[in-house]
């Protein structure tokens, strides 16, 4: 296998691409565990609420998958966004 140019790796060159989806995924990542966050406020503020069963009505279980589906992938993708940033400022700052 052959090494990259180190004009070409980003670590060598200390240059960051301006596509390289930081943004992107700070800002799906956000939206989704908004989006889980809001199911969640409305299952236990309009939807009926839960018990340890489950939800008490089937709007209140479609809110409750959707929060139960969206904050832990949402925090996922948020977390590596936010380390992908950080990697990008260390990257950026050693110029």
């Amino acid at each position: 296998m052959r090494a990259a140019s180190p004009k070409l790796d980003p670590i060598r060159s200390g240059t960051i691409p301006a596509g390289d989806g930081t943004r992107q995924m700070l800002q799906w990542g956000a939206s989704m565990v908004g989006a889980g966050l809001l199911a969640g406020v409305l299952l236990v503020t309009l939807l009926g609420g839960f018990s340890p069963t489950g939800a008490s009505t089937n709007t209140g279980w479609f809110a409750l998958i959707v929060a139960l589906m969206c904050i832990p992938f949402g925090g996922l993708l948020l977390a590596l966004g936010v380390a992908k940033w950080l990697r990008n400022r260390q990257i950026a700052g050693s110029r």
